[in-house]
C-alpha cells in the first residue's frame, strides 16, 4: 500500500509480472503505467492510442490469431465445412465469435450453430439445456471458446443429454487457449474429462525446460522459505492439513506429511512439467534479468553494483527501453525476443487429449501452428497419432455426398454454401480436385478426358501422307501425272502427225506441262502444313491453272480466228500466228501472278492452329492469310475459264477436222461444274476434308481437262492412225 510500489528502501521495485486475466490486466496497467513500472502479462485488446496510455505494459502470451488461422486450417485439413461454436455470453466470447466467423466464411466453413451460454446458463430450464443438446447433436465437430464458465456449462449440458438420452454424447471438441481443466478434490474425474476424450486443442508453445520439473518436485510444504502459497496449496492437492502450530485438526481429517508425491497426482490435478502459462512467465523474468543485463553492460548506471551486491538508484522507467530490444535463447534452446508490445510469439501446439482405461487424462502433441514459418509450412500436424472420440475421423459435412473430380459445387437456392449437390462440369471443362466450387476450361491445346477430371493433349490433325485420304489422294495425283507424261510422250513422239499440228502443237506442249504441274502441286496441300508450303500452295495452284486455262483459251482463239480468215475479205488473217497466242499464254498467268505476289506481300498464308472447330482435335492448317485475296484468286480463274467456255462454245459446230472447239467446250464445262460446286463444300468442311476437297477439286478439274481434250486423240493417235492422215483430214473438208 505505500506509493510507488516500494516496499521497502534496499529493494526498489523494477518490474512486475502478472496478471494471466485480461481484465485485471487492463486495469493494472493503469496504475502502472502512471509510474512507469514495467508489466508483464497476458494482453488484452488494444484501441486506437491505448500504447500510449500504457507505455509501460507488455504481452507474455502469444497473439490470439495465429490460433484463429490455426483452427480454420485445421478444419480445412480435414475438410471439414459444418462445425458448431460454442462461446460464452460475455465481450470475449463476441470477440472471439465476431473474429472467427469471417475467417470461416471466407473459407466457405458453414457454422451448423452459434451457442453463445450465459454465465446464469445452470438456471436455464432443463427442457430448454436438452434443446440446446440435441441442436449440438447434430454435428461432429464443435469448436468450444473454452473458458472455466463455457466448460462447466458444457459439461452441464452434455451430462443432461447422456442421462435423458441413454446414450453417449460423443462429439469433437476443438478447444480454444483458454481452456484448462482444473479438477480438484474428490470430484468424479471420469464424468468432468471423459466427455473431452480424443478432443483438440490449441494451447500456447512450451518449450521442454527439465530444470522446472525436478524444482517443483524439491518444493518441501514444511519448509516454503517465503513461498506463502505453497502451504495452502498443498492441502487442495493432497487433501490434508498443515501442522501448523496451535491448529486443531477437525476429526476423520488427515495431516499432511509434506514427503506426498507430486508424481503420484494425476496430470489434469497437478502438471509437473511446465505449461504454456508458466512457459511465457519464465520466459518474462528472464527478459527482465537480460534487460538489467543489458541495462549493466551499457554503462548507463555507474553506480549499479555487480551481480551479487545491492543495487541501488535504479529506476524502474529505466528498464523499458532495454526490455523493448530484448533477444536471447532460453534454457530450451529456443529464441525469445521482445518488441514495443511484448514477446514475439505467435506460435500454438495442438494437442489431442486422452482419457486413459487407467482413469488418466494426457496430451499428446500432434502438430503445431508457427505463423513465422513460411507459408505452407506454418501449420503442421500428424493426423495418424491423433485419437477420435468417433473411433475414426469424423464427417463434419453438410451434405453427405462429396463431389467428385469431374464435378462442381452448386448450392440450391436459399441453403448454405456448404449445403451444396453436385452437377457434372460442363463441356469443354474439367474439375481436378474434391468438391471443386468450379470447373475451369482447358487450355486451347487440350480437351477433357471422358470423366473430366483432367486435360489431354489434343492430337494434331492434318492430312497426313499416311492417312487413307492422303494415300488415295497421292495415288490419284501419281496416276494422272504419269498419265499426263504419257500423253505428252505420245504427242511429242507424233509430233509430225496432222491431229497434233491441226491445233498448235506448241500450245498442246505448254497445256500439258502445266496440267502436270498443276497435278504435282498437290502434293503442296498434303503433309505438317509448313511456312513454306503454306507461302506457295495456292498461289502456285492458281499460277499453273490460270496457264493451263490461258492456254486453252489461246487454242480456242486461235481456231475462232482460223476459220474466220477463209472467208473471203476478212482482215483477221493477220491475227493469226505466235504473237497473239504467246500474248494471251503470257498475259493471263501473268494477271494472276501480279494478284498472288499483291496477295503475299500484304497478307500471306501461314500455318496456324484451329483449337475449336473439332473436339479432341487441334487443326494444324495453312490460314489464307486475307480471305479476301484467296477468293479474288478465284474468282480471276473463273473468268478466264468462264472465256474460255465461251469462246468454244461458239466454235463448237465448226468441222471436226480443223479443231477441237467441241471437245474444249465438253472439257471447260466440267471445269467449271467441279469449281463452282468446289467453293460451298470447300466452306462447309473443316480441318483434313477441307483440304482434301481442294486436292480433289485440282485433280478432278485437270483430269476433265486431260480427258476431254487428249483422250479422243490419243486414242486416233494409237489405235486408229489411219484417220490420222492429211488426206482424211482434206476429205473432211471438202465434204
Amino acid at each position: 500500500m505505500v506509493p510507488g510500489y516500494k516496499c521497502d528502501r534496499q529493494h526498489p521495485l523494477l518490474s512486475v509480472i502478472g496478471d494471466l486475466n485480461p481484465r485485471s490486466s487492463r486495469q493494472m496497467a493503469s496504475i502502472f503505467s502512471t509510474f512507469k513500472v514495467p508489466q508483464l502479462g497476458v494482453g488484452f485488446e488494444f484501441i486506437q492510442g491505448d500504447r500510449k496510455v500504457y507505455p509501460s505494459f507488455f504481452w507474455i502470451n502469444p497473439s490470439e490469431s495465429p490460433q484463429y488461422v490455426g483452427l480454420v486450417q485445421l478444419l480445412l485439413y480435414f475438410q471439414w465445412n459444418w462445425v458448431g461454436l460454442v462461446a460464452p455470453q460475455d465481450d470475449r466470447g463476441e470477440r472471439f465469435v465476431s473474429t472467427l466467423t469471417p475467417m470461416l466464411q471466407e473459407k466457405e466453413i458453414c457454422l451448423a450453430f452459434t451457442e453463445k451460454l450465459k454465465s446464469k446458463f445452470l438456471s436455464t430450464p432443463m427442457m430448454k439445456i436438452l434443446h440446446i443438446s440435441e441442436t449440438w447433436s447434430k454435428t461432429e465437430v464443435i469448436i468450444l471458446f473454452g473458458d472455466p464458465n463455457s466448460i462447466t456449462n458444457v459439461q452441464v449440458t452434455m451430462s443432461i443429454y447422456e442421462y435423458l438420452r441413454k446414450t453417449s454424447f460423443r462429439k469433437v471438441w476443438i478447444l480454444t487457449s483458454h481452456w484448462k481443466l482444473s479438477v480438484v478434490g474428490n470430484q468424479d474425474v471420469s464424468k468432468l474429462v471423459k466427455p473431452f476424450h480424443g478432443a483438440l486443442h490449441f494451447r500456447p508453445h512450451t518449450g521442454d525446460v527439465s530444470e522446472f520439473s525436478h524444482f517443483l518436485l524439491s518444493l518441501d510444504p514444511l519448509k516454503p522459505q517465503g513461498d506463502v502459497f505453497l502451504p495452502p496449496c498443498w492441502e487442495r492437492l493432497f487433501l490434508c492439513m498443515m501442522d501448523n502450530p496451535g491448529r486443531i485438526f477437525p476429526k476423520g481429517e488427515k495431516k499432511c506429511t509434506g514427503r506426498e508425491n507430486l508424481q503420484s497426482l494425476p496430470s489434469y490435478i497437478f502438471e509437473t512439467s511446465m505449461e504454456g502459462e508458466s512457459y511465457n512467465i519464465y520466459n518474462a523474468i528472464y527478459a527482465v534479468a537480460h534487460a538489467l543485463h543489458a541495462m549493466h553492460g551499457s554503462g548507463a548506471q555507474p553506480t549499479m553494483m555487480r551481480l551479487g551486491k545491492r543495487i541501488s538508484n535504479i529506476q524502474s522507467w529505466q528498464i523499458l527501453p532495454y526490455l523493448r530490444n530484448i533477444k536471447f535463447n532460453n534454457s530450451a534452446g529456443e529464441e525469445v525476443s521482445f518488441s514495443e508490445s511484448g514477446l514475439v510469439s505467435s506460435c500454438y501446439d495442438l494437442l489431442n487429449w486422452l482419457f486413459l482405461p487407467n482413469q488418466s487424462f494426457v496430451p499428446t502433441k500432434v502438430g503445431q501452428m508457427d505463423s513465422t514459418a513460411s507459408p505452407g509450412q506454418d501449420f503442421t500436424i500428424n493426423s495418424d497419432a491423433i485419437i477420435w472420440a468417433t473411433k475414426k475421423v469424423p464427417f463434419a459435412r453438410c451434405g453427405m455426398k462429396r463431389c467428385h473430380a469431374g464435378e462442381k459445387r452448386s448450392v440450391p437456392e436459399g441453403k448454405p454454401v456448404c449445403c451444396y449437390q453436385c452437377d457434372p462440369c460442363p463441356e469443354g471443362t474439367i474439375s481436378n480436385q474434391t468438391d471443386a466450387a468450379h470447373c475451369d476450361p482447358c487450355p486451347e491445346n487440350q480437351y477433357p478426358n471422358k470423366d473430366k477430371d483432367h486435360c489431354i493433349a489434343k492430337k494434331i490433325h492434318f492430312l497426313a501422307y499416311q492417312d487413307t485420304l492422303g494415300y488415295i489422294l497421292v495415288s490419284l495425283a501419281l496416276s494422272l501425272s504419269v498419265i499426263t507424261l504419257a500423253v505428252l510422250v505420245i504427242f511429242r513422239k507424233n509430233h509430225n502427225t496432222p491431229i497434233v499440228k491441226a491445233n498448235n502443237r506448241d500450245l498442246t506442249y505448254i497445256l500439258l506441262v502445266s496440267l502436270l504441274l498443276c497435278f504435282l502441286c498437290s502434293f503442296l496441300f498434303i503433309g505438317r502444313p509448313r511456312k513454306l508450303t503454306c507461302l506457295f500452295r495456292q498461289s502456285a495452284f492458281a499460277i499453273l491453272f490460270s496457264l493451263a486455262v490461258s492456254s486453252i483459251l489461246a487454242k480456242t482463239v486461235m481456231v475462232v480466228l482460223a476459220f474466220m480468215a477463209t472467208k473471203p475479205g476478212n482482215k483477221t488473217r493477220k491475227f493469226l500466228g505466235k504473237p497473239l497466242t504467246n500474248s494471251i499464254v503470257l498475259a493471263c498467268p501473268l494477271i494472276q501472278a501480279v494478284l498472288c505476289a499483291t496477295w503475299l506481300a500484304t497478307s500471306p498464308p501461314f500455318p496456324n492452329f484451329d483449337f475449336h472447330s473439332l473436339v479432341g482435335e487441334a487443326i494444324l492448317e495453312c490460314n489464307e492469310g486475307s480471305a479476301l485475296m484467296f477468293y479474288v484468286v478465284l474468282i480471276y480463274l473463273g473468268f478466264l475459264a468462264l472465256m474460255s467456255f465461251s469462246v468454244a462454245f461458239r466454235a463448237r459446230k465448226l468441222p471436226d477436222s480443223f479443231n477441237e472447239a467441241k471437245f474444249i467446250t465438253f472439257s471447260m464445262l466440267v471445269f467449271c461444274s467441279v469449281w463452282i460446286s468446289f467453293l460451298p463444300t470447300y466452306l462447309s468442311t473443316k480441318g483434313k476434308s477441307m483440304v482434301a476437297v481442294e486436292i480433289f477439286s485440282i485433280l478432278a478439274s485437270g483430269a476433265g481437262l486431260l480427258a476431254c481434250i487428249f483422250f479422243p486423240k490419243c486414242y486416233i493417235i494409237l489405235f486408229k492412225p489411219n484417220l490420222n492422215c492429211r488426206e482424211n483430214i482434206m476429205r473432211h473438208k471438202n465434204h
